[in-house]
């Protein structure tokens, strides 16, 4: 179990420090802003780059892959349909859908990944399927919903290639067709672009520590009914289903269909707050979100280790 706290305490001791950072006014007025810029423009692109770019593509044909990209593509349809039907608006329904699927599979699915599985390379489909799929949708999604209505009539084929100007599905897909193409790129030009995605979790988790700062206290805001939707579907119902899929569905062995369900039970990712931010729209629901599934994912994730490990 030492995985599964030490990768919690890490996450809030670093957003401790954005919740410090933010009353003391180290950064200015608009630090929080400058923070989330860098990580969605700069920093987040980089480090897609280079978990793509180094990442085994063997693994787009494993059941895991397989089982893990469809849970998450249902889970983000059920509150999709939710959202449509509630009338919740394209925006924030896509920020739900986003949290209610999308798992912190970075700075938290690693550490639990090294711990509680063994193997921290086990995250790679968790990381693929949400850069190769859900990403380029739900960036797309956001970015038109988000368009200004002044703003010029796109043509078909602007629809076609809207998301490969987003600067994270550019990051991603350089990657990975590099590595598909096995083009060797020189030590010289992969050590910046290294360390420069590594800035990109740690400005997302300041960002949300500052953005912590004189908020509502959760569940008490308009987007209630969205945030309880979204926990309930990331906490209980993405590894419930992803059990039952990978269990009954695709028969995988006991050790895959362990792997499968901790990962689904991860929490909301961070980027999502990032994409609220920069998108302006839903950001008090990514906020509660995100921090409700990392505190209910908890007992999903010891409680799923007991009875499922082999």
């Amino acid at each position: 179990m030492a995985g599964v706290f030490q990768g919690f305490s890490v996450i809030t001791l670093i957003i401790i420090v954005g919740v410090v950072i933010e009353r003391t006014g180290w950064l200015g007025a608009h630090g929080r802003k400058v923070l989330t810029g860098l990580a969605f423009h700069v920093a987040t692109p980089a480090l897609l780059f280079g978990l793509m770019y180094h990442a085994d593509l063997s693994v787009l044909f494993s059941g895991q892959f397989i089982v893990t990209a469809i849970g998450m593509v249902v889970i983000a349809l059920m509150y999709a349909l939710i959202g449509a039907l509630a009338r919740w608006g394209t925006g924030p329904t896509t920020i739900g859908a986003l949290a209610a699927s999308f798992v912190n599979s970075g700075n938290l699915g690693i550490p639990i990944a090294v711990y509680v599985l063994g193997d921290g390379t086990l995250v790679a489909p968790v990381m693929l399927a949400q850069q190769l799929i859900m990403g380029p949708v739900a960036l797309t999604t956001l970015d038109l919903a988000t368009r200004s209505p002044d703003a010029a009539k796109l043509r078909w084929w602007q629809y076609a290639t809207r998301p490969f100007v987003n600067p994270i599905v550019i990051g991603a897909l350089t990657g990975l067709l590099l590595n598909a193409t096995n083009v060797a790129m020189p030590e010289f030009v992969l050590e910046p672009i290294s360390l420069i995605g590594a800035m990109s979790v740690p400005a997302m988790l300041l960002a949300f520590g500052m953005g912590l700062n004189d908020s509502p206290v959760p569940l008490r805001g308009p987007e209630r009914p969205q945030v309880l939707t979204a926990t309930l579907l990331k906490t209980l119902v993405h590894p419930l289903f992803a059990w039952v899929l990978g269990a009954f569905v695709f028969n995988l062995d006991a050790t895959t269909l362990f792997v499968v369900v901790i990962t689904a039970a991860l929490p909301a990712a961070q980027n999502i707050y990032n994409y609220a931010v920069t998108y302006d729209t839903g950001e008090r629901l990514a906020r509660d979100s995100i921090l409700i599934t990392t505190l209910g994912s908890v007992p999903v994730i010891v409680l799923a280790t007991l009875l499922l490990h082999p």
